[in-house]
């Protein structure tokens, strides 16, 4: 009998039946921490990167939700090509997942800050955000979800041509990161660069395409132009 390599096992195929019935009662009960630990203990990321793309709709958001808690960077593109999945709840979980996978992206110390900082975020506290975000990007540069939040606190400051600069580098370093782009495209509206806007909105649908509320805005910026050529 032949053996088998450690990578062999860790990307050996998931039984799809198995894997839903067997994280359904945890997820149930909302004990999402007993559901990340049998998925940590029983498959690796790239096992379940596998069932995005199987047959059963149902599979497919377990595989979604199961990377939300355990998935790397690894998952960011498939997850991104769920975006455009048939089922609108496999979109929503894909959806749910990148925003997770991105908050969790960076050295520790820095996902600690931008945490803190979402804290002031949802308190209205704009300035110690802005102070925490802008430390978590001294600490880690590359941590393309701090970029995107001190955006976020930025635009709700009215301070949006610094809000586009940070969606820029949120998108440089994270190409996929349809929050930044239609962040940058209510930017652009606010200031009233509508060519921009458009671009925007347009490339924020082409990464995903149920964005909510992304398409009502497209279509009053194009209202907008067609009613106004000379903008």
């Amino acid at each position: 009998m032949s053996m088998r390599s450690a990578s062999d096992i860790q990307t050996a195929t998931i039984d799809a039946e198995e894997f839903v019935s067997t994280l359904q009662p945890s997820l149930n009960r909302g004990k999402i921490e007993e559901t990340m630990a049998c998925v940590r203990l029983r498959w690796t990321s790239p096992q379940i990167l596998a069932l995005l793309s199987h047959s059963s709709s149902d599979v497919r958001k377990m595989a979604a939700l199961a990377l939300s808690l355990i998935g790397d960077s690894g998952a960011v593109k498939p997850l991104a090509i769920a975006l455009h999945d048939a089922d609108p709840m496999v979109t929503q979980m894909a959806e749910h997942a990148l925003w997770s996978l991105w908050l969790r992206m960076g050295a520790s110390r820095a996902v600690c800050l931008v945490k803190a900082g979402n804290i002031h975020l949802h308190h209205g506290n704009f300035v110690c955000a802005t102070e925490k975000f802008s430390h978590a990007i001294q600490t880690d540069p590359q941590f393309a979800e701090a970029y995107n939040q001190r955006a976020i606190a930025y635009y709700l400051t009215e301070r949006f041509t610094e809000s586009i600069e940070d969606s820029k580098r949120a998108l440089a370093l994270m190409p996929q990161h349809f929050g930044a782009m239609s962040g940058m495209g209510h930017c652009y509206s606010h200031i009233e660069k509508w060519h921009d806007a458009r671009h925007c909105y347009r490339m924020a649908l082409a990464i995903h395409p149920r964005l909510e509320g992304i398409d009502i805005s497209l279509k009053q910026v194009e209202q907008f132009l067609q009613a106004n050529p000379s903008r």
